[in-house]
């Protein structure tokens, strides 16, 4: 076994020593499969009556350990709003750099085929939330934008509820939209500390947001805009002076370094809304892209440089405060990338919004050293519904019996590198205006129906793009997995709300939601 691994560290070093054809993203890879082998070889010298078992068991045994630990591992989980697939380093990025990040995904396992619930943010913040798809709960759209007293149905048992209930210290930091009356805040869902904002964005420059929001309690008004609003810490007014990116790290970094006070592990929620609109980015950040010049995209590489720069500034007090190596990191995205607003989803087909890859294929990693291999790059499809139950099992707590979940634990089939949804199917529905856009996918197949036009097939493994519609060539296979999720459709909830009134209006004027239409496979 050192010997075949020694032989695939001899033909990687010939590779980087004399590949001229080699991509920057391809010999990054090298160095960190590089990496890996002399770990690898590390481990096997020193437990040399480990030789018999293959590599790739090495990091999977620390990770079973793990599991079963009585040790409950802290929680980082790190959500970006409307980050394209394409704009990490870690996935490939060629004009926006994110170092902060790639070192956590080179010294972590990051994800090929991460997937979120829905196209949009708060249906699929709630299905993170909960672990449940968010039409199964009524979530299926953004909340209102004017304001509400509906939100999240406290009947569904948040992830961070659950970790409380079962000691440990939580926090959520930035971005909530999931409810704004009190039974639906942070603090009412299982989160000790919050600071942030509850509605869908936030302006960026409190210079000019807090000047906007003066100016309309002087004018009498009482429905202002959200984007405007002063930020909160646990339900109280907070002035706040910095630029927001740099606000929500700043108090991430003081939740972690006050946890480590604490004799509980922690859970924290870090909901950045960048780099959602509006595209605001401090000078300087935008400053570290003179090669882009088309201004949308310059905007949006600064606000996504300033989400990578606050995540170092976490990751340093994890490190100074000795929680580094029990805590598990996962980041990723609430959906795809909006094209019109600077992001980029290549080589994924449109974006946010939209049921085709590039509308809810996440950039995702996990760091947790010893526990999580290094420079991996996992290929199989993993569901952000997984995360619930992962953290559950990982922290050592039975889910309730009542508790429905639409995910599953992945961390024994990851930690073996193997499929976690062999043959087992996923959805996303997105309603629009009397139709609703639908996909499903089962293996390397993935069925689509996109407006009024028929049901299409696409091996998504060898067509990213999705461009080769194989539906005629595999017509039985097709119409079995639209069947399987018209199956899946029929306990879905109505809305509970919509994010515009007119909106609703439509909604009983079509009849909505004409499912014998999304499932129709006639043409």
């Amino acid at each position: 076994m050192i010997i075949a691994v020694i032989r695939e560290m001899d033909v990687m070093n010939k590779l980087l020593t004399t590949s001229s054809t080699l991509s920057p993203y391809q010999h990054l890879n090298l160095k960190r499969e590089a990496k890996v082998k002399v770990n690898v070889l590390g481990v096997f010298s020193s437990l040399a009556m480990l030789v018999s078992t293959s590599v790739t068991a090495v990091p999977a045994i620390a990770a079973e350990t793990s599991h079963t630990s009585q040790q409950q591992p802290n929680i980082l989980l790190i959500l970006t709003d409307d980050l394209g697939y394409n704009d990490v380093g870690f996935n490939g990025s060629t004009d926006i750099t994110t170092p902060n990040l790639d070192e956590l995904a080179a010294n972590g396992t990051s994800f090929s085929q991460a997937y979120v619930a829905h196209p949009f943010c708060g249906p699929s913040r709630a299905a993170l939330m909960t672990g449940r798809y968010p039409h199964k709960i009524g979530s299926q759209f953004n909340l209102p934008t004017k304001g509400s007293f509906v939100g999240v149905p406290t009947n569904e048992q948040f992830i961070s509820k659950l970790l409380q209930n079962n000691g440990y210290n939580t926090g959520a930091i930035g971005k909530w939209h999931l409810g704004e009356a009190p039974e639906f805040h942070p603090n009412a869902r299982g989160f000790d500390d919050f600071y942030g904002f509850t509605g869908g964005g936030h302006n960026y420059f409190p210079e000019q947001f807090k000047a906007q929001y003066a100016n309309q309690v002087k004018l009498g008004n009482t429905n202002i805009n959200h984007y405007i609003l002063p930020l909160e810490h646990n339900g109280k007014e907070v002035d706040e002076n910095e630029y927001i990116t740099d606000a929500l790290s700043r108090e991430a970094s003081r939740f972690v370094e006050d946890a480590a006070t604490d004799d509980k592990p922690f859970f924290l929620y870090l909901a950045y809304n960048a780099p959602h609109v509006p595209l605001e980015a401090k000078q300087s950040d935008m400053d570290m892209f003179p090669n882009i010049t088309d201004e949308k995209r310059k905007t949006y590489a600064g606000m996504v440089y300033a989400v990578d720069r606050g995540i170092g500034r976490v990751v340093d007090s994890l490190e100074k405060t000795n929680q580094l190596d029990n805590t598990l990191i996962v980041f990723l995205s609430d959906n795809g990338g909006k094209l019109s607003k600077g992001a980029s989803n290549y080589p994924l087909k449109e974006g946010k919004g939209s049921v085709y890859e590039g509308g809810f294929r996440s950039p995702m990693l996990f760091h947790w050293p010893k526990q999580v291999a290094a420079g991996q790059r996992f290929e199989h499809p993993v569901l952000a519904l997984d995360l619930y139950p992962t953290f559950a099992a990982l922290a050592g707590i039975t889910i309730p019996s009542q508790k429905r979940l639409d995910g599953k634990d992945i961390w024994p089939a990851f930690s073996a590198g193997e499929d976690p949804h062999k043959d087992e199917l996923f959805y996303v529905l997105r309603h629009r205006k009397g139709y609703s856009d639908a996909s499903v996918r089962r293996n390397q197949w993935k069925a689509v129906k996109q407006g009024d036009k028929p049901w299409q097939l696409f091996n998504v493994e060898v067509d990213l793009n999705e461009t080769n519609d194989l539906s005629k060539k595999h017509k039985t296979m097709l119409i079995d997995m639209v069947r399987e999720m018209e199956k899946w459709s029929w306990d879905n909830k109505q809305p509970l709300w919509f994010h515009e009134a007119y909106e609703g209006a439509d909604w009983r004027l079509k009849g909505m939601p004409r499912f014998d239409q999304t499932f129709s496979t006639s043409k």
